[in-house]
């Protein structure tokens, strides 16, 4: 059992490993000194990311694993990581009460507990972890193929949550500053004379634009959410994925180009948050206790509150007995923070130093925390 364990171990460290390796590099490549991953390059190189090879990969994932039969084994997929989201921003605001964290770092907080790195870490991880000896997934490219598409299914839940709950609380946390301003703007609009009057049918078409503004569509329609809607289509239903996917289909060379593209996601990301990491080493002058603390709700906390739900989850039956699908349930309660958090802190000018913070010390104990979780995950699952 010992020597069980040790092999378990040492399986979960390789890809934690690969991935801390090429985040140094992306750190060492943005250093003033190189200059090759400075800021501007970043921004273009995320760009990339963001419109052609995270969309890419998504899209070609999902349609060539995803079915009918597998659409109705991975339903608890969606309520899991909404789970993740829940139990994370209770133990977030619970970590605002305790070390009173000010107004306008509290979406900042709320959102580091609730949201974790669902896809880019998963897609780093799976992979490696599948084509590692000893690993209790079976087949190196039978684990591959499904772990891409656990993985791929992950990221395209998690980005509505994330554009959908975590950009709208730490949007509402950064106007409690610029509350005063935009009082004065509206009573100045309301105070316009001569203003026209709307009809019914206009005033309906006000509201409506009001509400499609406020639920932010343009946002949660990322580019890799309609590619997880093109690649759900695809591979859902037969006569499309007979033309896109299976052998002879005319149109196979569009899908085996997505997956091209699709494989620079994953070293160009990490490369990304090494770049991005140097932030942090300047300081900002947060709270010591509430970088502590959203380190202890990440890799302590909601693990712990993972293994209760998901061990629920298998005992009522809700959850098939595919050791990977468990492993990919047990592991989206134990990752980082997800990095589009820095994104939007940035957007909205609200802590974006102090995230900078907050992801260099969660990315660094990242190494440590996730290689013990992928070791107890896979011993739990085996």
């Amino acid at each position: 059992m010992k020597m069980k364990l040790f092999q378990l171990f040492i399986t979960a460290s390789i890809p934690v490993l690969k991935t801390l390796l090429i985040t140094a590099l992306g750190s060492y490549l943005a250093t003033e000194r190189v200059n090759i991953l400075g800021e501007d390059s970043r921004k273009h190189l995320n760009s990339v990311v963001f419109f052609v090879f995270n969309p890419a990969l998504v899209g070609s994932s999902l349609a060539q694993t995803i079915t009918y039969h597998s659409m109705i084994k991975l339903w608890f997929m969606p309520v899991n990581i909404l789970m993740t989201f829940i139990v994370g921003s209770i133990f977030g605001w619970v970590l605002i009460l305790l070390t009173r964290t000010p107004p306008r770092l509290r979406g900042l907080t709320v959102g580091c507990c609730a949201a974790g790195n669902l896809g880019n870490m998963l897609l780093i991880i799976i992979p490696a972890v599948c084509e590692e000896k000893g690993s209790p997934f079976g087949a190196p490219d039978v684990c591959y193929a499904y772990g891409l598409a656990y993985a791929s299914l992950s990221m395209a839940i998690s980005a509505v949550y994330f554009w959908s709950y975590v950009y709208s609380i730490v949007r509402i946390s950064s106007k409690r500053d610029t509350l005063g301003q935009d009082t004065i703007q509206s009573l100045e609009r309301s105070s316009i004379p001569n203003q026209q009057i709307m009809t019914p049918p206009g005033k309906i078409m006000n509201r409506i634009m009001k509400v499609v503004k406020k639920l932010n569509l343009e946002t949660i329609l990322s580019p890799s959410i309609v590619a997880a809607i093109v690649g759900f289509v695809i591979g859902v239903i037969p006569p499309v994925r007979k033309v896109f996917i299976e052998d002879g289909a005319p149109l196979r060379v569009i899908n085996d180009t997505a997956s091209l593209l699709g494989g620079g996601a994953i070293p160009a990301v990490t490369l990304i948050i090494g770049g991005n990491l140097l932030k942090g080493l300047r300081g900002s002058g947060i709270q010591t206790s509430l970088v502590i603390g959203i380190i202890i709700v990440r890799y302590v906390a909601l693990p712990l509150a993972g293994i209760l739900i998901v061990k629920g989850a298998m005992k009522f039956g809700l959850v098939h007995s595919d050791p990977l699908y468990l492993f990919v349930l047990f592991l989206q309660f134990a990752l980082p923070p997800a990095v589009s958090i820095a994104t939007v802190t940035q957007l909205f000018g609200a802590g974006e130093k102090e995230c900078s913070v907050i992801m260099l010390w969660t990315y660094v104990l990242a190494s440590v925390a996730l290689t013990f979780w992928s070791a107890f995950f896979m011993w739990l699952v085996a």
